[in-house]
């Protein structure tokens, strides 16, 4: 049986003339902004052409454009191997929300190849509307629209797959050796934050957040350990969910400790980890007081992560959101 897997992610532009329409495609998104598209559509030009020039400096900082397509497409080599490694032949696809490949162009592929059945697998731990649920109805109309009628089978999400929290320990654990015995340390737990009102409709995503990180506090074993959740990467004006993880550094230098930073959203690296957490944040930091900054590595291709995804591809789950959040994923995955 020939499997092809579908890898979800953001996506990121690849040089500095894709920035704006990157953004374009970002905030002209229903599930980014939920307005008519008489007034999304303009409304979400208009704040990539304010936002482009600041995010262009951002990306200049990393060369020019994001790594995050070269980092999805090595974790679609390594869990092709896992796969194969366990018999099966599969080929797993790459589709980004935001910027090339798109769903169609992987739609396209898919269909050429010809499989058996399809995966949908998103390379979101936590679910949410504004991420996992936007990029499967893009693939319905790209898949649709080809006629691509293979038998599919979606995964809605994995915030504490075992694999997951493993791997996320495992990077803990090494970026905590760098920590200098004079220092009292923090652990923040950074996840990409949401506005209030995503979460107050009913998205299950800050939930699910906080069910990886007491998996993974839980997991490393510690004694004593000082953790917290925080959010970064707030945009615009509105109410977004907290602590915010600037205002946990600022808390951190007050109290004189030491910082470990982890990224628990974040499955590869791209300009919110290497901009934002590496350099931004490390700089607050510097300025706050704190004496030592230290930034875990996104898990990207560890081992436990790439066996664990081909698990989720293999086997199904089952929901794991209380009945309260009225759009936990599930339910769109196994219909």
């Amino acid at each position: 049986m020939k499997l092809a897997v579908v890898l979800f992610n953001l996506g990121g532009p690849d040089g500095p003339q894709a920035v704006e329409p990157f953004l374009r495609n970002l905030f002209t998104d229903p599930a980014i902004i939920s307005l008519p598209g008489i007034l999304r559509m303009p409304l979400g030009r208009f704040i990539a052409k304010r936002r482009a020039p600041v995010a262009r400096e951002i990306y200049a900082k990393i060369g020019g454009r994001s790594p995050i397509l070269e980092e999805t497409q090595a974790q679609a080599r390594a869990l092709e191997r896992v796969l194969a490694g366990r018999g099966v032949e599969a080929r797993a696809f790459v589709a980004m929300r935001c910027w090339h490949p798109f769903s169609d162009g992987a739609a396209k592929a898919v269909k050429d190849w010809q499989p058996d059945r399809i995966v949908l697998l998103p390379l979101y731990p936590q679910y949410s509307t504004t991420t996992t649920a936007s990029s499967l109805r893009d693939w319905e109309r790209a898949s649709a629209k080809l006629g691509l009628d293979a038998p599919s089978s979606r995964v809605c999400c994995y915030p504490t797959s075992a694999a997951f929290v493993d791997a996320l320990a495992a990077s803990i654990r090494e970026t905590w050796k760098e920590a200098r015995p004079d220092v009292r340390y923090r652990l923040l737990l950074s996840a990409h934050g949401l506005p209030e009102r995503v979460i107050a409709k009913g998205d299950p995503y800050r939930w699910q957040v906080e069910q990886t990180a007491a998996a993974l506090v839980e997991k490393l074993g510690m004694d004593g350990l000082d953790w917290r959740v925080c959010y970064q990467s707030r945009v615009g004006p509105l109410r977004w969910i907290g602590p915010a993880t600037d205002a946990e550094i600022r808390q951190a230098g007050a109290e004189g400790l030491g910082l470990v930073v982890a990224p628990i959203a974040f499955v590869s690296e791209h300009s919110e980890t290497l901009v934002e957490l590496d350099i931004e944040y490390a700089h607050l930091a510097r300025g706050a007081g704190v004496p030592h900054y230290l930034r875990a590595p996104t898990v990207g291709v560890r081992p436990q992560f790439i066996e664990g995804l081909a698990d989720l591809v293999i086997e199904s789950t089952g929901r794991i959101c209380p009945a309260s959040f009225a759009r936990c994923g599930f339910r769109e995955a196994h219909r």
